[in-house]
Order: C-alpha cells, then structure tokens, then sequence
C-alpha cells in the first residue's frame, strides 16, 4: 500500500509546473533572455512537447522580475468580439492592475475604446470581467481590438516596465478571421519594445503564418525549436521521482522508459505515472510493474487510439501498421515491398494526411509515429 499524503511527482496532460518541469534550463534562459530584450519568438513543436509549460515556466521567472505578461489562449475566443474581450482581461490583470493599486485607474485606459465593454465583478472573489456585445460594426470591432493591443506598450513605457503578450493556440487566429493576422501584424511591428511570444499546436498551419512570403507574419519573429528532452536528462528525474517518494526503479527499467519514450515530455511523464502509482511505499519499480503499467496506460488511452484508428482511411491504416513495426521511408519500393503496401502516390497521400493530423512525423523522407504510445497500440489492437 501506499504511504497515505504521497502524492505523484510525475505529470501529464496539465501543465509541468514546479517539480514536475523536466529540464529545459537551456530553453528557459533562451526565453527569457528573448523576452527581456523584447524579441519576438514563435515556438515551434511536436504535440504536447511542453510548450505551455515552457512558456508558464518563463512568466513566473520574469514576474519576479517585475516583467509585465498578458497572456491569451485564443482557443477560447472563437469570435473577434470574445478575443477583444479576453485581451481586455488579461491586459487588465496583468499589465494595468501591477501598475495601478486603484482599480479605477486601471479601468482608464478601456474607457477610451471604440466599442465599450460591458465589465463585470465577481461578487465571490472580486474579479473583474469583460464583455464585447455581438452586432458592432466590424470596422468598430476591428479598432477597438488594435487600441487593446496598442496598450501593453503603452502602459508599460509610461512606467519604464518591460512588456510581453503570449498568444497561445495562434494559429487560430486565421480562423476567427483571415484578416486578422494583417491587422495584428500593424501594430506590433510598432512595438520593437514589446516581446510577442507565439505558441501553436497546429504545426502546418504555424509553419504558413510564420514561413509564406505572402502571410503578413513571414520572418516577423525568431524560430525556437522545441524538440524531445534528451533521453539521459530524463534519467535523473525519473530515478529522483520514486527517490524521493521512498521508492525504487532499476536502471533498466529507466532505460526501457526512454527507450520507448525518446525523450518525449508527455509520454515520459505519462508512462512514469502509471509505473509510480503500480509501485508500494518503498518498493521497487521492475519489469513485471512497467508491464502492468503500460497496459494501464494503453487501456486508459484505448478510446482517443480507437477514435483515431476509426477516422484513418484504409491507407492510412496500411501505413500506420507498417509505421507501428518500423518507422522508415514508405515512398520507396523496398520499405513498400517489404511491408506490402500499396505505390508511391498512394502513400505520399496517406503520409501527408496524417502528418496534417500530428499522427506521424516527416523527416527528409523518414516518417516515423509520434503520437505518443499509438505504435503500441497499434501492434496489440490493430
């Protein structure tokens, strides 16, 4: 049995925070260093390789510093009225509250926009929110949405304090409107003092805004490459994890960890979360439990693999099961004899659209799985 207040150090699907952030020392001083200089950096990564936690990681190192960082997921703003408002939030929280203890002097500055926000408070813990009304002219909204992202710079130069604004998901910006970027693109380029830090979990999709000479963002911002952790860095805080919590795991056992993982953030932290919870207070992580953690792991992600295998098309089944034995270079003749598939123009189609869905990663003409554990399931389900 387990030691009752033992609590599992290792974390996935939220994000890293604290102890369960793995390493990254050099991407964190990168970051950081950016922003401080006000560089604008798109992050560019594999699904789930820790670019939040990356980035979360960063504020709370800058606000120490007394950094200024308004933060948007524009998941969540699905319409330009929803984005003003969320902006209007986060710039209010984040940026005017630190500057102004008066609440009402940090309402000031949203007086002045075009279309004015309906402001809310929550009577249970005083916070603030803001509403844009549907209907506004577009030309209003599209003002009033350029005054909100003219403020970061404004606020902090009145009070000489460094400003950044993380957007999250941004590659849905083209979604909730394809002149957007145009618009975005105006106003920042007249804030070399302002860091805008990009994130985005649709690679092709980030690869188009940051990369075609003809999208308003082309060469606007410095490229980080978020890759895998290397595997040996893992190697301590994997032996650290159950160490510190009175247990044990064997080398090998680590070993097999990363082997299979490759360093990958979530699914190392993924796999070593089913194997520290298969393990008592002061036993030993082994073989026989990594088995029985992994087939945990696989049951708990049967229905999102089965969701997936349902939506591939018949080629891309063929190839993925090929994949799930050997990653390799489909779209030549001896991989495709030697797994019995299909020709090359077939398996260019299915190659590429897996890679449009993240599934599977193309390297020159290596293309390999990459979401995390699927190759696993593929082999015992498929």
């Amino acid at each position: 049995m387990k030691s009752i207040g033992s609590a599992n150090p290792f974390s996935f699907g939220a994000l890293a925070l604290d102890e369960s952030f793995a390493d990254r020392e050099a991407e964190l001083a990168e970051l950081a260093s950016d922003i401080r200089n006000g560089q604008d950096v798109v992050i560019f990564a594999p699904r789930r390789c820790g670019k939040s936690s990356l980035v979360w990681r960063v504020v709370r190192i800058l606000s120490a510093e007394r950094v200024l960082v308004a933060q948007v997921d524009l998941m969540t703003t699905p319409t330009k009225e929803s984005l003003a408002a969320a902006l209007a939030k986060s710039i209010f929280e984040e940026i005017a509250s630190p500057l102004e203890r008066a609440r009402e002097k940090a309402l000031a500055p949203f007086r002045g926009l075009q279309v004015q926000p309906a402001v809310n408070v929550n009577p249970e813990d005083g916070s603030f929110s803001f509403s844009f009304g549907v209907g506004q002219k577009q030309a209003e909204i599209d003002a009033t949405l350029e005054r909100l992202l003219e403020l970061p710079a404004e606020l902090g130069s009145a009070r000489s304090r460094s400003t950044a604004l993380v957007m999250d998901e941004f590659q849905e910006i083209v979604a909730i409107d394809p002149s957007l970027p145009k618009l975005l693109r105006a106003v920042f380029q007249r804030q070399p003092e302002v860091a805008h830090v990009y994130l985005g979990s649709k690679h092709h999709i980030m690869e188009r805004i940051f990369n075609d000479a003809n999208e308003p963002f082309w060469r606007s911002a410095k490229r980080m490459e978020l890759g895998v952790i290397e595997p040996e860095a893992f190697r301590p805080f994997i032996t650290a994890g159950f160490r510190d919590q009175g247990r044990k795991i064997g080398e090998d056992v680590v070993s097999r960890i990363l082997a299979m993982t490759g360093g990958h953030p979530y699914a190392t932290q993924e796999i070593c979360y089913f194997l520290w919870d298969e393990t008592p207070a002061r036993g030993t992580a082994d073989t026989e439990r990594f088995e029985n953690a992994l087939d945990k792991l696989l049951r708990s992600e049967h229905s999102h693999f089965s969701d997936l295998w349902d939506r591939a098309r018949r080629n891309q089944r063929l190839l993925l099961t090929a994949l799930a034995e050997e990653a390799g270079r489909p779209l030549t003749e001896d991989y495709r004899v030697r797994h019995n598939l299909p020709g090359a123009s077939p398996m260019q189609n299915a190659v590429e659209g897996l890679v449009e869905q993240e599934i599977v990663a193309k390297e020159g003409g290596f293309v390999r799985i990459c979401e995390p554990f699927y190759d696993e399931w593929i082999r015992r389900n498929a």
